[in-house]
């Protein structure tokens, strides 16, 4: 679902009400234990968690203009995500959140190489979600991200 936000705060606002109360979990979540360096504000018409321009001046390779990308929550039609970009960068944390996932939440994990979709909006694994957040800093990401984009040079 695109949004026209320009704030975090707006988004919350415009969303249907049983959206509300998730989102805005995740995002004082995330605001809370987002590795040290990141940012929050909007970014591809999602919540957004970005290495500023400040730290890393030259952006998201893609569209240099903004800030690199690393967390993002949508409230998408039928669920919830959360977009990790080290989920997608790391095999040793992607393999770590899948065989964490069952053990806190009933509900099958329904993932891509960096989406995890929340469809039961009761289901969503709070605890787990800020362990992932603790799992890989500001500077680990800016390596990694370099190193990947090197090799498709």
């Amino acid at each position: 679902m695109t949004s026209t936000a320009k704030t975090p705060e707006d988004y919350i606002n415009q969303l249907p009400e049983e959206r509300k109360a998730p989102i805005t979990k995740l995002h004082n979540l995330i605001i809370q234990h987002m590795p040290k360096g990141l940012e929050a504000g909007m970014g591809y018409s999602m919540l957004a968690y970005y290495v500023p321009k400040s730290i890393y001046p030259a952006g998201y390779h893609c569209k240099p203009f903004p800030p690199l990308p690393f967390i993002n929550v949508a409230s998408q039609k039928n669920f919830i995500a959360i977009y990790h970009s080290g989920l997608y960068a790391k095999k040793e944390l992607y393999d770590w959140f899948v065989a964490e996932y069952p053990k806190q939440c009933k509900y099958k994990l329904d993932m891509g190489k960096s989406c995890i979709r929340f469809k039961k909006m009761d289901d969503i694994p709070y605890d787990l979600i800020e362990e992932l957040l603790g799992k890989m800093s500001v500077e680990e990401w800016i390596t990694i991200y370099e190193s990947v984009l090197k090799l498709k040079k």
